[in-house]
């Protein structure tokens, strides 16, 4: 069986499995490179070696994280097409992902985040840095929503996390006024959330990208910036204003309290608060 045979069957698995597409779409991704590097060779004739020279040539000028990733959609792969039978050994079994550096994850101070908000020039990039902000969201969570999943009494709404699970997160007042401003100033009947300027549609997730990084050289910060700085931004908030960490791993919809660990972590002051009560 051929790599892109093997593919259009895991889909078929997986759809019915309930993956979400966002994964399936980063999942194609690396599947695309590999059959443009081996062909659409037979899965049964790839070695461990052949996939150690393709990380070589391939990934060399890859962050660590992104060398790991690519490693770890290699291993899910292959496992299932060793589980269906389609090769007698799983070549990727025996691949180690690259050892990433303990660092702390990037967060905008109390201090940036006024003025990133300040640096806004208009409802949507408002209503987008202060949505972000109070909620923690995924990029792709923001990006698959609708107007009609706002419940503005509540300042709530629905998202579809990883793994098509579902949690209800909160705004902020900041952020209900913002978007109630910006979709009043909307001249279109799209369902979407948020969409583009010219010839109104949902907005891509690249390009609400591009709208944070305007934001970001609007503020005169010098930093790169990007949505998943403001999911940081949001843990790290929380958890300095004393909230408890399962309460903030709950919104942001991490399986393992592990990773919420890492999303966040305690100013020199609230450190320095938590000594003084409980030593």
């Amino acid at each position: 069986m051929t790599l892109s045979e093997g593919w259009q069957l895991y889909v078929a698995d997986k759809t019915i499995e309930g993956l979400s597409p966002n994964t399936l779409g980063d999942y194609k991704t690396q599947m695309n490179m590999l059959i443009r590097y081996f062909g659409d060779k037979d899965i049964n004739g790839i070695t461990v070696f052949d996939l150690k020279r393709y990380l070589a040539e391939k990934g060399s000028h890859l962050m660590l994280s992104s060398l790991g990733q690519r490693i770890r959609v290699m291993r899910t792969l292959f496992r299932y097409f060793s589980d269906e039978g389609f090769c007698e050994k799983n070549p990727a079994a025996r691949l180690k992902e690259p050892k990433l550096p303990d660092q702390i994850p990037k967060a905008f101070s109390e201090e940036e985040t006024v003025m990133l908000e300040e640096a806004c020039k208009n409802p949507k990039e408002h209503a987008l840095t202060e949505f972000f902000f109070s909620t923690g969201c995924r990029i792709s969570e923001v990006q698959a929503l609708n107007k009609s999943d706002i419940n503005w009494e509540n300042r709530s709404c629905v998202v579809m996390g990883k793994g098509s699970k579902q949690r209800e997160v909160y705004f902020s007042i900041k952020a209900k006024i913002w978007l109630k401003w910006y979709i009043d100033s909307r001249k279109d009947a799209d369902l979407a959330l948020f969409v583009t300027d010219r010839a109104p549609h949902r907005m891509s997730k690249d390009t609400m990208r591009r709208n944070i990084k305007i934001v970001g050289k609007q503020s005169n910060l010098g930093r790169n910036m990007y949505p998943h700085m403001w999911r940081h931004t949001f843990a790290t908030h929380m958890l300095n204003a004393g909230a408890p960490i399962e309460g903030v791993q709950e919104q942001l919809g991490h399986t393992s309290i592990k990773v919420t660990r890492r999303y966040c972590r305690l100013s020199g002051v609230r450190r320095k608060q938590i000594h003084d009560t409980y030593f």
